[in-house]
């Protein structure tokens, strides 16, 4: 499976422990892709929502297109998110009884389709983002030791 990634949602995996991942499609306008094509897209505050049966992704940031001119899309709109029925309710149980969040986590193409890989999280405290930092150093400096 050919995948050309696009955005990575770095804060995500800094603030989030991701627990489940999903695959989801992207309903889109045509200036919309154009600048998907350009890599002007932004994930960092974005996060979705599940309102009546559906998915919607709130905060995501798509530049307007350059040549757009009158047809160009809103950059900050709230854009409807491709599901099974079934992963849909998957996810709106965990929501509800676990208290998951939904984040997207990297935006891609596949087979010149755009697709967004959204997860189930839950937020880091404090103690845990340091521990994950110190552990990334660690890990960092044993790779060090062990190149020389």
């Amino acid at each position: 499976m050919g995948r050309k990634i696009i955005t990575t949602n770095r804060k995500a995996f800094h603030d989030f422990t991701i627990f489940e991942k999903y695959t989801a499609g992207i309903v889109l306008t045509g200036t919309e892709i154009k600048s998907i094509r350009r890599n002007a897209v932004n994930l960092k505050d974005s996060f979705a929502k599940i309102e009546d049966g559906e998915v919607f992704l709130y905060g995501s940031h798509i530049s307007p297109y350059e040549q757009g001119n009158r047809y160009n899309h809103k950059p900050d709109r709230v854009r409807k998110l491709l599901l099974t029925k079934k992963e849909i309710l998957k996810i709106h149980t965990k929501v509800k009884k676990d208290g998951y969040s939904i984040i997207p986590l990297e935006m891609f193409f596949v087979q010149g389709l755009a697709k967004l890989e959204i997860g189930l999280a839950k937020g880091k405290k404090l103690y845990d983002k340091r521990d994950a930092i110190t552990k990334k150093t660690q890990e960092r400096d044993i790779a060090r030791q062990i190149k020389r």
